[in-house]
C-alpha cells in the first residue's frame, strides 16, 4: 500500500516529527523540482515539500507521491482550490506562509495535516486555535533559536517547526530550543544550485544536514 493512502493525519504528523526534517523545494519548473527532490532524497531526506511556485506543482507532487518511502507535502498554499488540487495529487501535509482560516478549514475537511506559517506569539497561538497540526515559524532567519525558546516559554503546548535560517551548523540549537522538526530551505536547496542543476552538491548538502539532524537524537 502506498504511503499516501496508508497514513492518516495523526500518523503523518508523527512521521514529520520522527523524521525531524522537511526539504522545502521552491523552483520554477517541474523538471527542476523533480531533479532537486531526487538530489535531496539521495542525501537522506524522506519528507519533501513541493511549493506552489510553478504551474506544474501538482504534477510534481503526484510523481513523488508514487514513491512508497516518501512523505510528500505541498507548500505556499494560499486558497481552497490549491488545497483540493494538492490533496488529490497526493500531498499528505499542506504548508502556508501565513495563517489563513479558509485554508486550514479546507485541509481539515480533507483530513490533511496543516502547517500554517506564523511569526508573532499572537499569530502562532491563533494558528493553533484554528487547528494547525504544527505551526511553522516563518521567517526564522533574523532572531534564531532564542526566539523559539522565548515563544515556547508561555506556549509550550504548540508544536513548532522553524524554516529558513536553519542549517547544519545550528540545527541542534533549534531542537534544544524546542522545535519538533525543521525545514531545510536555502542552506540546502540553494536556488542557484537548482537553477544550474548541480544535483551532486545538493545531495552533499542534504547529507550534511541530515547527519546534523540525526546527531540531535
Amino acid at each position: 500500500m502506498k504511503l499516501a493512502t496508508a497514513l492518516d493525519k495523526a500518523a503523518v504528523v508523527e512521521r514529520i516529527k520522527t523524521e525531524r526534517a522537511v526539504a522545502v523545494i521552491r523552483t520554477d519548473s517541474i523538471e527542476r523540482a523533480l531533479g532537486a527532490a531526487d538530489a535531496v532524497i539521495a542525501g537522506g531526506f524522506r519528507v519533501v515539500e513541493i511549493t506552489y511556485s510553478f504551474a506544474d506543482a501538482a504534477r510534481a507532487i503526484a510523481k513523488l507521491a508514487e514513491r512508497d518511502e516518501l512523505l510528500i507535502g505541498a507548500g505556499t498554499i494560499l486558497n481552497r482550490e490549491q488545497v483540493r488540487e494538492a490533496v488529490e495529487a497526493g500531498a499528505r501535509f499542506l504548508v502556508s506562509p501565513c495563517v489563513l482560516p479558509e485554508v486550514i478549514d479546507a485541509a481539515h475537511e480533507l483530513n490533511d495535516a496543516m502547517i500554517p506559517g506564523a511569526f508573532t506569539p499572537t499569530e502562532i497561538y491563533t494558528a493553533y486555535l484554528l487547528g494547525a497540526d504544527i505551526v511553522k515559524i516563518f521567517p526564522a532567519v533574523k532572531f534564531g533559536p532564542e526566539y523559539l525558546k522565548a515563544v515556547r516559554g508561555p506556549l509550550p503546548q504548540i508544536p513548532i517547526m522553524p524554516t529558513s535560517g536553519v542549517d547544519a551548523s545550528n540545527v541542534a540549537e533549534w531542537f534544544r530550543a524546542g522545535a519538533v522538526a525543521v525545514g531545510a530551505v536555502g542552506s540546502v536547496l540553494d536556488p542557484t544550485l537548482i537553477r544550474n542543476g548541480d544535483w551532486s552538491e545538493l545531495t552533499r548538502r542534504a547529507s550534511d544536514f541530515m547527519a546534523a539532524v540525526r546527531a540531535t537524537r
